[in-house]
């Protein structure tokens, strides 16, 4: 059957028009331009790819941004006192700490430490568990990216059977609330896989939406997906390639070529979920600086 591709590239363009004329609209109140902070630790190669498109997204919609960047040798501490001056600084809106951390850093001591009225990640506990509990709060990009996608595409979620393949605080577990919640998308009956899940492949062939978050290149394959299905892949993997130009070439957790013929819906890789997790970044640190104009 004729899939459809979840085109992230398009749709975040259009997203990001929508906050420039927001922000556009905001700095002609008065107030100045919402202002993100990226906190990159060490040199690893994905992280700083993740974190220059971020702050090449902020200039696009009219934003301030600010990069810090420290070597990885950095002490927890150090760190630490990074993040208290930013959740002290009234010109930050919103920042982020780009994970992971090198492993001497305690990742989730220094997302603790990040002020819930900044964090834009919407890693902090008290953001999680606002999410839980269905009340406002910031919601992790990449989920908030993909409920957008689904919204935007008119994709009817309500009543199916959505299979989301990994737990992790940032994508899977959010992503498993989001899509149960009563809400336009949502409404959906969750089945929540990982790695001691016991035949995976049964379950995934009973959904209706996949998303697959567990950073294995191809594991989602052709066998594993019903026909019709809409497949969600959030998977980004570098995979050395010495005929790309960059001597790696970029993976989803789906076997793409394999599996598109028999879906309703998928999202490409790379262009499918990851531009859609920037403008939800956007959007929330526009949200906080509306917010933080409240508080002031």
């Amino acid at each position: 059957m004729g899939h459809q591709i979840l085109d992230g590239k398009a749709l975040s363009r259009n997203i990001k028009d929508e906050i420039a004329a927001e922000v556009a609209e905001w700095v002609g109140q008065g107030h100045r331009p919402p202002h993100l902070a990226a906190v990159l630790v060490g040199q690893d190669g994905a992280s700083r790819t993740y974190v220059d498109h971020k702050v090449k997204s902020c200039a696009q919609v009219g934003f301030d941004s600010t990069l810090i960047e420290r070597e990885a040798d950095i002490t927890q501490d150090a760190l630490l006192d990074i993040v208290a001056s930013l959740n002290e600084n009234p010109e930050i809106d919103g920042f982020i700490v780009q994970l992971p951390l090198p492993d001497h850093i305690d990742d989730q001591a220094v997302i603790e430490a990040i002020s819930p009225r900044k964090d834009v990640d919407g890693f902090h506990p008290s953001n999680m568990g606002n999410l839980a509990l269905g009340l406002p709060g910031f919601v992790p990009a990449t989920p908030a990216g993909i409920m957008t996608m689904l919204e935007r595409t008119g994709v009817e979620t309500q009543g199916k059977h959505a299979v989301v393949i990994g737990r992790s605080s940032i994508v899977g577990t959010p992503m498993s609330l989001l899509l149960s919640r009563s809400d336009k998308p949502g409404n959906c009956t969750v089945t929540l896989c990982h790695s001691r899940t016991q035949d995976l492949a049964a379950h995934c062939r009973r959904a209706d939406i996949l998303v697959a978050a567990v950073g294995r290149p191809g594991m989602v394959t052709a066998d594993m997906v019903k026909e019709g299905a809409i497949v969600i892949d959030v998977g980004i993997t570098r995979v050395a390639d010495d005929t790309a130009k960059r001597g790696f070439r970029l993976k989803g957790d789906v076997d793409f070529t394999a599996v598109a013929d028999k879906c309703s819906w998928i999202t490409p890789v790379p262009g499918g979920v990851g531009p859609m997790t920037i403008v939800s970044l956007l959007r929330n640190t526009l949200t906080a600086a509306q917010r933080s104009e409240e508080f002031a």
